[in-house]
């Protein structure tokens, strides 16, 4: 397998986060967030964005940042976006990159849900977190001038997992309609059986070390992994929202990537799917100046501007 010399030169820099330790975890994180990618001063005059409070469902206050492009009058898409960080790392400025970057170049109003996050809270509790922006933001599409038919989740790696499962759980609940679910190279299946996750334990960023140890922390006993910790375990994918699913030759959740997209199709659900190869997990975030990740950065922004046009 042969890298993408832009990613592989910067490779060298990286190593998979140890996140037997959160709290040190969250401090690299910190240190080396997204002031690195170029959108903050590309995007700057084209968004304008806010942070707001809502409460969940069990009464504890949530962070939302509100992202609208300034360029488009009227009722606009809407995405609900979930940050990754292996469900133990992150915050509202994690992927503040690819919130504006979807908000300037898809024409859409971002709503990013600050989570709480594992060991500290336990599935289901950063998963209903989510839901519950999901709930908010359908509710109050009107006063955030978006289409309540038109409003897609979306997430990265853990991000991507709460996506899918934030999906099921909107379909099981009678929940608000999902129109899009945007999933890049999701965590879909604690059971870590594929072929790329027992293979890849030297990868950059993610390996299938720092897999097992995620799952831990999110869990907090292996029999929790319902549908809804693990979308990759669901059985019935019926009735789904339509998917973008981003899979990335150079990490170990690749299959699970590949494989839910497979079953998507088979139950009727329209899916986009593409590999990257040459890619590892989270080029775009890591590495956003790449051309390879500039290149699907653009994709991702041009399918929702596409797929949630009026």
């Amino acid at each position: 397998m042969t890298m993408d010399p832009e990613l592989d030169a910067a490779s060298v820099l990286m190593a998979p986060p140890d996140i037997s330790d959160p709290e040190a975890a969250r401090f690299v994180a910190v240190l080396t967030r997204d002031h690195r990618s170029s959108a903050i001063v590309e995007t700057e005059g084209r968004v304008t964005f806010a942070d707001s409070i809502i409460t969940a469902v069990d009464g504890t206050e949530i962070g939302l940042r509100i992202y609208t492009p300034n360029f488009s009058r009227g009722v606009k898409a809407g995405v609900v976006y979930f940050h990754g960080g292996a469900f133990v790392v992150g915050d509202l400025d994690y992927e503040h990159a690819r919130c504006l970057r979807y908000a300037a170049d898809a024409g859409c109003v971002v709503v990013s849900v600050d989570y709480r996050l594992a060991p500290e809270h336990k599935f289901p509790l950063g998963l209903e977190d989510c839901y519950s922006g999901l709930v908010w933001t359908y509710q109050n599409a009107r006063d955030i001038n978006v289409d309540p038919a038109r409003i897609a989740v979306a997430g990265a790696s853990a991000g991507g997992c709460l996506a899918a499962a934030v999906a099921l759980l909107a379909r099981d609940r009678g929940g608000p309609p999902i129109a899009l679910q945007i999933l890049l190279y999701p965590v879909l299946d604690d059971r870590m059986g594929t072929p790329s996750m027992l293979a890849f334990n030297d990868t950059p960023v993610w390996n299938n070390v720092s897999n097992a140890e995620m799952w831990k922390h999110y869990l907090a006993l292996p029999e929790d992994a319902s549908i809804y910790a693990a979308p990759g375990r669901a059985e019935d994918l019926s009735d789904l929202p339509s998917a973008y699913i981003l899979a990335v030759e150079l990490d170990p959740l690749r299959d699970e990537a590949l494989d839910y997209a497979t079953r998507l199709l088979a139950a009727g659900v329209k899916v986009e799917l593409h590999h990257v190869a040459g890619a590892y997990h989270g080029f775009d975030h890591d590495v956003p100046d790449a051309a390879i990740s500039r290149r699907w950065m653009n994709d991702q922004s041009s399918y929702v501007r596409r797929f949630l046009r009026h």
